[in-house]
């Protein structure tokens, strides 16, 4: 790239406008990804940035959530981390693109030295301070434990979670950026009004939740109340928003991390 390229903590105002506004050129597809996934380059008043795009007519469709409206999440889920202060989802908007409207979000780059903060380890030589979630055996029946670090970037990514109703947080899905912040992506599959949270975060099941997290939930509960609320119900249906505000509502009379739940999955497949 030639020309001055966007930073992950760069003013957010000139994020949103280079990912609303930008000229757009694909360079090719996340073959990984189960809806079509593609990278680009945004372009717009010498300013450059990568991004993930995600056409609405490539999504795949499931069968507990409607049609064509994953994209709206991936949005909603922006205007709720963008709501709490934390910045753990990266800007994303709706826009369109060479393959229609879809979601556009910021790329974020994980540094090669970065140390994971989720994955498999073997089970007799979990790292301190990381909780041990599942147990695994690699091929050859050797054991292994799913765990992730006691970290508290972590720990504010799974109140997210909660609040959302996230029903695909794998390991793959946390990121650590080049500014050494902590950052979620693929929320797709968030805000159904039943229950259905799928996590590799379980590590603080049932615990207290911290003082910044009961502070956030008081605050994200009156903004739901107001412009917040309006923004997502362009999104989202009324009973989602809805049952979003009252999500809110129960983390703060528990006061608590949620618990797995008893009747679905609580890990998504696969978990990394």
């Amino acid at each position: 790239m030639t020309s001055s390229e966007l930073q992950p903590r760069q003013d957010g105002a000139a994020a949103l406008r280079l990912l609303t506004d930008g000229e757009l050129a694909l360079e090719g597809r996340l073959v990984d990804a189960s809806n079509t996934t593609l990278r680009g380059i945004l372009t717009l008043d010498g300013l450059t940035a990568r991004c993930v795009y995600k056409p609405v007519r490539g999504e795949r469709p499931l069968w507990d959530f409607p049609d064509g409206t994953l994209a709206g999440r991936e949005i909603a889920a922006y205007l709720v981390s963008r709501a709490t202060g934390w910045d753990l989802v990266p800007p994303t908007v709706l826009r369109d693109g060479p393959f229609g409207p879809g979601s556009c979000q910021l790329w974020i780059d994980e540094p090669e030295e970065v140390e994971p903060l989720v994955g498999f380890v073997p089970a007799a030589a979990v790292p301190p301070r990381w909780f041990p979630v599942a147990a695994a055996r690699d091929d050859d029946g050797a054991a292994y434990a799913l765990a992730h670090a006691d970290d508290p970037r972590l720990a504010r990514l799974s109140v997210l979670d909660a609040v959302i109703n996230n029903a695909d947080r794998k390991g793959g899905h946390v990121i650590v950026g080049p500014d050494d912040r902590i950052y979620g992506v693929d929320h797709g599959v968030c805000f159904h009004v039943e229950d259905k949270l799928r996590t590799v975060l379980w590590g603080w099941a049932g615990r207290q939740l911290p003082p910044d997290a009961v502070e956030m939930l008081a605050g994200l509960a009156g903004q739901l109340t107001g412009r917040l609320g309006d923004e997502l119900s362009e999104q989202l249906t009324i009973g989602e928003v809805a049952e979003l505000a009252a999500r809110v509502d129960r983390l703060r009379e528990t006061g608590r991390f949620p618990l797995p739940p008893q009747d679905w999955p609580a890990m998504p497949w696969p978990p990394m």
